[in-house]
């Protein structure tokens, strides 16, 4: 493999690796986030002493998230191979990463969403019971508003986690920076140009925390 210098390794690799890496984090943590806070809001109002129980989607959703986080990631992501090509057509790559990921970071975001929901006052809930409010304007007027920060913060936690795991899918085939240490840096004795790769990680778990700790203080 062709050696590079450090600052033919930045321009040719670290800037394209590093897009799709924000790619592949971005649409992971938006669709993630989506499906947990449907799964959050789901097991915050069916549990026993929620707004409108369930016990059976309760207990079956229950069940779903506590098997799929059994599964460490990447043994997630290589049993869903089959599932992942016929979705997405393809099994390796950018596009075909989002998916086990998503699959993976889902259910870790509604079991946090769902704490900081579960955390609201039933004070709250029951004033709002006494003046006639239905269960989804207790949903969304109540606990939803109440749970902002929390939420937030849990984002902010999924974009570092999520950066975490995309770079671990990037060593098997999904591309991004965890392929770059892995090709030009491990694979090729290339420690200056792995640890760099590490430094990038380091800064841009700093920029993720700053900003989410940030807008956290704004909606508290």
């Amino acid at each position: 493999m062709e050696r590079l210098s450090l600052s033919q390794y930045i321009t040719k690799v670290v800037w394209p690796a590093f897009g799709v890496t924000m790619r592949i984090l971005i649409a992971t943590v938006i669709l993630a986030t989506i499906l947990g806070l449907i799964m959050a809001m789901l097991l915050t109002v069916t549990k026993k002493d929620g707004i409108k129980p369930n016990k059976f989607i309760f207990n079956t959703l229950d069940f779903l998230i506590n098997i799929i986080r059994s599964f460490p990631f990447l043994i997630l992501l290589v049993s869903l191979v089959p599932v992942t090509r016929f979705i997405m057509g393809t099994s390796i790559g950018e596009r075909a990463a989002i998916f086990p990921l998503t699959v993976s970071m889902s259910p870790f975001v509604a079991r946090l969403i769902a704490s900081h929901m579960d955390s609201v006052e039933r004070q709250l809930i029951e004033a709002a019971q006494s003046f006639g409010a239905l269960p989804r304007q207790i949903l969304w007027h109540v606990i939803m508003v109440e749970a902002v920060p929390g939420i937030v913060s849990v984002i902010s936690f999924t974009f570092v986690t999520g950066l975490g795991a995309t770079t671990a899918a990037g060593m098997v085939g999904a591309g991004g920076l965890g392929s770059i240490a892995m090709r030009y840096g491990y694979s090729n004795f290339n420690d200056k140009i792995m640890y760099f790769t590490v430094l990038i990680l380091i800064i841009l778990v700093q920029i993720i925390q700053y900003i989410g700790d940030w807008v956290y203080r704004k909606v508290k």
